[in-house]
């Protein structure tokens, strides 16, 4: 997943990054409101942490700019502790949760999950295609009941096509979306994640969860058994 935090305590905003990295979260940073609103126009995230406090532009401004130009990343906004009306005007500008500083890690990221959840259009944190099923709160994936051993870049391989489920993803957007700018884009390490996944998650290829659709990228092909 791509974030944008937008924070302009560097001290903050460095934990801030470092936390989501340690999620698996491929993270952009800005410590102003003009540049941030810049960023989220002109780039996709998959979600996005503003502070209101912000300095050129304020968060509130920089959310109802993203929202005016129908970019739909969802948005957690950062609020003083006890500030009500920060929160109301958050919500109202666009922004889809807030957080109270100072906030406990842990909350951050069961928050930032949900909104990532939701907007896939997934309420559960477990999403269920078939015998296949994804954890997003413990990051932990099951074939048949059985749980299935991957490393950190073919979760977030998997976790990404699962979550656009029935989308045809290209290679790009995988390469934007889960690795960091420095990621070689030119290699063929994506091929050898989905060729692993294909062989964890599919060993008699008989399931078919990941197809490659020629010229375009790939799909993940399984129905959602989601009950929620």
């Amino acid at each position: 997943m791509k974030a944008l935090i937008v924070e302009d305590d560097s001290d903050l905003r460095r934990q801030l990054k470092q936390q989501l990295e340690q999620r698996g979260y491929t993270v952009e940073e800005s410590d102003n409101g003009r540049e941030a609103l810049y960023l989220g126009q002109e780039y996709e995230y998959d979600i996005a942490v503003v502070d209101i406090g912000l300095p050129e532009v304020s968060g509130l401004d920089v959310i109802r700019g993203w929202r005016a130009q129908s970019k739909t990343v969802p948005v957690l906004v950062l609020t003083a502790r006890g500030d009500w009306q920060d929160k109301v005007e958050g919500l109202e500008a666009g922004a889809d949760d807030y957080l109270a500083k100072p906030f406990h890690a842990e909350e951050l990221l069961a928050r930032l999950n949900a909104l990532v959840r939701r907007a896939s259009g997934h309420a559960s944190p477990v999403l269920g295609f078939g015998p296949l099923e994804l954890d997003t709160a413990a990051r932990v994936v099951k074939l048949n009941g059985e749980e299935v051993r991957l490393t950190s870049y073919e979760y977030r391989t998997l976790e990404y096509l699962m979550l656009n489920a029935g989308k045809t993803i290209s290679k790009a957007e995988l390469t934007e979306h889960l690795y960091h700018q420095d990621y070689d884009r030119d290699s063929n390490v994506l091929e050898v994640f989905i060729r692993r996944l294909r062989q964890k998650l599919d060993p008699e290829q008989s399931l078919k969860p990941i197809i490659t659709v020629r010229g375009l990228g790939y799909r993940f092909a399984l129905d959602s058994t989601d009950q929620a």
